[in-house]
């Protein structure tokens, strides 16, 4: 190597280890991260997680004494469930950069994994209060809803864990991509329970065991709601594992529309009812008090 190509290639590595290079790179490093989705698709994301977890908080206080007042510990479980898939909902939405950060991918694992099982979670757990009458208050109907939920939550983890950390399948990594096959039939499976799950509850609803199921209007608009979603989101997948893109965009789509929407329409369809039913409660607990104590005896003579 002559001594002119040895100051060439000196110039060139000075070059490189510059704070001018440098800081380019890290530019050039944190732009890629922030165009992964672009800015305004995670602000239209975050903003609404961000906005109901500030309504929970606003209202906490009113909510927090009613509880401690009613001491219905089914309704303690279903607020403190829903306080956890809000704040996990908030942080997967507002770290998306995250699937774009090199380092990051099992950080992005293990959040995607946990809020998906706190949201279900809350799903499950949510309907085998409401299918076993959840105005009783003891720890029997508390632990046989915690039981179901926990033990299909805990298989869905293990199986989602086992391929996403065993098989390395891109489960909750968006791309562009429409021929993986492992990934798409695991969606396209869950979506598949999911839909026979709240149509079965139709199937009941309509037949002539419909007794066995809330007599609540409430409760069949959220599982028309929830069945149809899960209908699109199978419809969604299969077409992206067949290689469509469209598939892969109405599969985005309802997945954005899922974790902005979802919460909020679960506590604007369940809460209003259950606190009402927490008011008319406490209303019967003092009533029956005040007459133990004699403050409605009255003496017409």
């Amino acid at each position: 190597m002559t001594t002119t190509q040895q100051q060439q290639q000196g110039l060139e590595i000075t070059r490189s280890l510059s704070p001018t290079s440098i800081s380019h790179s890290k530019i050039d490093l944190s732009l890629s991260s922030s165009e992964c989705h672009g800015f305004w698709r995670d602000a239209a994301l975050a903003v609404p997680a961000a906005l109901f977890v500030l309504y929970l908080a606003f209202h906490a206080k009113k909510n927090l004494r009613k509880l401690s007042n009613g001491r219905n510990y089914v309704t303690i479980a279903y607020y403190a469930l829903l306080w956890l898939a809000a704040l996990l909902n908030l942080a997967w939405c507002s770290l998306q950069a995250w699937q774009c950060s090199s380092g990051k991918e099992v950080a992005w694992n293990l959040l995607s994994l946990f809020t998906t099982a706190g949201i279900l979670c809350l799903e499950i757990s949510l309907m085998a209060f409401l299918i076993q009458e959840n105005h009783s208050t003891g720890f029997e109907t508390l632990a046989r809803a915690f039981t179901l939920s926990g033990f299909i939550v805990g298989v869905d983890i293990l199986l989602k864990a086992i391929f996403v950390f065993g098989f390395r399948v891109p489960l909750f990594v968006d791309s562009e991509e429409t021929t993986h096959r492992m990934k798409w039939g695991l969606w396209t499976v869950s979506k598949i329970l999911l839909a026979a799950v709240y149509g079965f509850i139709l199937f009941v609803h309509s037949s002539k065991w419909q007794d066995k199921l809330p007599s609540r209007p409430m409760f069949y608009n959220y599982v028309v709601t929830m069945f149809l979603t899960n209908a699109v989101a199978l419809f969604a997948c299969a077409l992206a594992g067949i290689g469509l893109t469209f598939g892969l965009w109405l599969y985005n789509l309802m997945l954005f529309c899922y974790h902005c929407l979802y919460l909020p329409f679960l506590y604007i369809t369940f809460s209003a009812d259950i606190f009402q039913e927490e008011d008319l409660r406490l209303d019967n607990a003092y009533y029956s008090e005040m007459k133990d104590a004699g403050f409605f005896d009255v003496d017409w003579d």
